[in-house]
């Protein structure tokens, strides 16, 4: 008889290192994730380049990435195509399907090593799924999302949780649902949190 293996999160485990060529302001360079020592990173995974809704959300990311650079956060997107083709899809026009100009890096994939060590691989193999991760400035993870291939992200909820993570690291307490910056948190105790409950 055969034991079943269940997949395990990596939430609250040290995120796995990875090396490789990136395309960074349009040029192919070799990034690894300890070149961000220090800092909260997004690393996100998308199926593959010159499709359909994946450069809505890699340009997304781009366009909003000052949300990101407003909370020491770098992001990092990543497929299993090669930095040539990132860079290939950068050099197309946005209304031609194309990326144009991206405010982060692209890292390839090929060998399928980082999506798969992430737990980010489709099954079959083939390519990733739509794949977030919150890594803090220590190099854990605290946030997996995945989403199948036909749905695409929210980069504004992305930049929420990556703000309330800091938050909780910072002061300690807990952020209710649909918490946003200024909001009340409360205290991670049955006392505590009365406090926040009987504002209610």
């Amino acid at each position: 008889m055969t034991e079943t293996v269940y997949p395990t999160s990596l939430v609250s485990k040290a995120a796995p290192e990875f090396k490789g060529n990136a395309v960074v302001n349009g040029e192919i360079k070799e990034i690894s994730l300890s070149d961000f020592k220090g800092k909260w990173k997004v690393l996100f995974f998308y199926p593959l380049d010159f499709t359909f809704v994946c450069p809505t959300e890699i340009t997304a990311f781009s366009d909003k990435i000052q949300l990101f650079k407003d909370l020491n956060c770098e992001v990092i997107a990543c497929s299993v195509d090669s930095a040539f083709s990132h860079l290939a899809w950068t050099k197309q026009s946005r209304n031609e399907g194309g990326l144009g100009d991206i405010n982060f890096p692209i890292l390839e994939d090929l060998t399928k090593e980082v999506s798969r060590s992430y737990g980010a691989l489709m099954p079959s193999g083939d390519v990733a799924f739509r794949a977030t991760y919150i890594i803090d400035d220590n190099n854990i993870v605290q946030h997996v999302s995945i989403n199948n291939l036909s749905v695409g992200r929210n980069v504004e909820e992305v930049a929420r949780l990556v703000d309330g993570y800091q938050f909780t690291a910072k002061h300690g307490e807990v952020c209710p649902a649909g918490w946003t910056k200024g909001a009340d948190t409360m205290k991670p105790d049955p006392q505590g949190s009365q406090e926040y409950f009987n504002k209610l």
